[in-house]
């Protein structure tokens, strides 16, 4: 197990570094000028050459790199050329936001799935069934975006049961979960759409295996055999589908969190991008994508920890 954790460690600290070095090259070696993207085209030659001091522009690209990664690593991401805070600031007023929609989604999905596959498996061929594939199908179809606006229209501008967009504060925590409840549930009716599917089909092959029939011919209960026997080892390809959700949640609230004008930072790269503030766009990409890889390498270690026969193949 030592060794495995190590490998897959020194694997996690290789794949940062690799995407460190594309973040930096692509905000910063590729063509253009970054004082000229930020400042405009109709910006002064010593405005443009006091941003490029600024940015270290001046200075090599391996040792701007290094500084960068350095400042990283301790939290100093630069400073906000159009908030004009550092960086770290916004990332730490704006994380707890995305933190909780990603975690509340991703919550939604995996009850719902689970719900939804194991019992359209234990029904296989029958109406539920067909009704779960028939409803999976039609939220792997319809845009996270597209349902969030139906939502909005339903429960907000119809019905004028939750709020449409805005986020209050944590200060008033039932107006700040009603907040919630309209981009959760964008969020997580797709991705439970997938994962239902998914757990329905690792669920049948366990069914079909020599233990399940023994349970049953035990005398076991249909919710043991289900819920004791069939789950436990329908995880492995459930649990896959849900490291690579959490993250895709976790991307996509850049598009739900426009969508209901919540601040978080989804927004704040959306506004980041429109304001041309290369640093912050630069610092929020490496974030989601340190965020991405450091789900894939906990779902490495769950891989073992639920299978250990795996711990020899990988």
């Amino acid at each position: 197990m030592g060794y495995f954790l190590l490998r897959r460690t020194v694997g996690f600290v290789l794949t940062l570094l690799a995407v460190s070095i594309v973040v930096f090259a692509v905000m910063n070696v590729l063509p253009g000028d970054p004082a000229l993207t930020i400042l405009g085209i109709e910006a002064s030659e010593e405005a443009l050459d006091a941003l490029r001091r600024e940015l270290g522009l001046y200075d090599p690209v391996h040792v701007r790199y290094l500084d960068w990664v350095s400042g990283a690593l301790v939290g100093d991401f630069g400073r906000s050329h159009s908030f004009r805070v550092p960086v770290s600031e916004l990332i730490v007023e704006r994380l707890p936001l995305t933190v909780s929609l990603a975690l509340a989604g991703m919550a939604v999905t995996v009850v719902l799935a689970l719900a939804m596959g194991i019992g359209a498996a234990a029904n296989h061929r029958k109406p539920g069934d067909w009704g779960v594939m028939f409803l999976s199908q039609i939220g792997i179809a319809v845009p996270s975006f597209w349902l969030s606006i139906l939502l909005v229209l339903l429960f907000a501008v119809t019905l004028r049961w939750l709020p449409p967009g805005g986020f209050p504060g944590w200060s008033d925590p039932v107006a700040a979960i009603r907040a919630l409840v309209l981009p959760t549930a964008a969020l997580a009716l797709v991705q439970a759409a997938v994962l239902a599917r998914v757990t329905r089909s690792s669920a049948l092959e366990v069914m079909r295996l020599d233990y399940v029939r023994t349970a049953r011919a035990m005398g076991y209960s249909r919710q043991r055999v289900l819920w004791r026997h069939i789950l436990p080892n329908a995880l492995v390809p459930i649990v896959t589908i849900v490291g690579l959700q959490f993250a895709s949640l976790v991307t996509g609230t850049i598009v739900i969190e426009n969508v209901f004008y919540l601040p978080g930072l989804g927004r704040l790269i959306f506004q980041s991008i429109a304001n041309r503030d290369l640093p912050t766009v630069q610092a929020l990409v490496m974030l989601f994508a340190t965020i991405v890889v450091t789900v894939n390498f906990i779902v490495d270690v769950l891989y073992v920890l639920i299978d250990p026969r795996l711990k020899a193949r990988r």
